[in-house]
């Protein structure tokens, strides 16, 4: 097949194009980024602004199967009219240069917080909750948004097949991130009475998925997520850290006086981060899409930690 991956020369798109590549089929990787020097086998590099509609347009024209990770996971620095600009404009443009060219399969990677941060969240949380995002996060927010995008797709553009991923938190022997930065601090912050799990998925397991996904994998939404979760207590045992538990009415104050004193990026609308993390139930992943991955959530994270051994105490 041909595939055009958009966001492939970022992290989690080396791996899928890579992996695609592998697979067999024809990879056109689209970025703002054009890797330099000789380049994988069987891989086409384009300069792709998904901002630009006319440029994906063009970009997706004669392919089979469409790819899109480009996205904005952290817009401090950019502003959040210009994440929005890439996150949701530059999905609607994918999505409506994937019907204009008669495009096969669409596969997205969407993300466990576009469920949103929230208090009535169930724990664990499958695909068949509602998809809110939580305003106050860019990222969730936006990736809500795109999932109403593409559930009107479904409904206007039924030829057009969906796989959407709701991806949990990504681990792997060169990821570094803001939640692996949270483990190399000194103590590890919790909100009291809060247990804050995480569900983590090593990015071969995820690349394995985006590949299944992209030719005889099934349609529809999954949760992707090893199998089990971490609590914030465990991963700081594993750390050799201790846990500095917080009631919220107090982080909350103390977030709201650093950021008005610019003494971090973080307000008090992070403490429904640390709270209601969506914690993804896996079940329809291993028994409907038919991948269960290799690494649960506890053996992702040691698997990490034994490669980055300066983060333990």
């Amino acid at each position: 097949m041909k595939v055009l991956v958009t966001g492939g020369s970022g992290f989690l798109g080396r791996g899928v194009v890579a992996g695609l590549a592998a697979a067999g089929h024809e990879v056109t990787s689209g970025d703002l980024r054009v890797p330099g020097g000789e380049g994988v086998p069987g891989v086409h590099h384009v300069r792709l602004d998904v901002t630009d509609a006319d440029a994906v347009s063009r970009a997706v024209a004669g392919h089979h199967a469409v790819v899109h990770l480009a996205s904005v996971v952290d817009p401090d620095g950019m502003g959040r009219d210009a994440a929005y600009r890439v996150d949701v404009d530059g999905s609607r443009h994918v999505l409506d240069a994937c019907v204009e060219h008669g495009v096969g399969r669409l596969v997205v990677s969407s993300s466990g917080a576009a469920y949103g941060y929230y208090a009535d969240n169930p724990v664990p949380i499958a695909e068949d909750h509602p998809v809110r995002g939580t305003s106050a996060f860019a990222y969730s927010h936006h990736k809500a948004l795109v999932e109403h995008l593409l559930a009107d797709a479904r409904r206007e553009h039924p030829q057009l097949e969906q796989v959407v991923l709701r991806i949990g938190t990504i681990l792997g022997d060169t990821v570094d991130n803001q939640i692996t930065a949270l483990f190399h601090r000194r103590r590890l912050l919790a909100v009291r009475g809060s247990d804050s799990p995480f569900v983590f998925i090593w990015d071969t397991d995820l690349v394995a998925i985006i590949v299944r996904a992209v030719s005889d994998g099934p349609t529809g939404i999954y949760n992707v997520a090893g199998t089990g979760t971490l609590t914030i207590d465990q991963i700081a045992a594993r750390l050799g850290k201790p846990t500095l538990a917080v009631p919220e009415w107090a982080l909350k104050a103390v977030l709201t006086v650093g950021r008005t004193l610019r003494a971090t990026r973080y307000g008090p609308e992070q403490t429904g981060f640390l709270r209601y993390r969506p914690v993804l139930d896996n079940t329809r992943l291993r028994t409907v899409f038919g991948y269960t991955p290799e690494l649960t959530s506890a053996e992702a994270f040691d698997r990490w930690l034994a490669g980055h051994p300066d983060a333990r105490a």
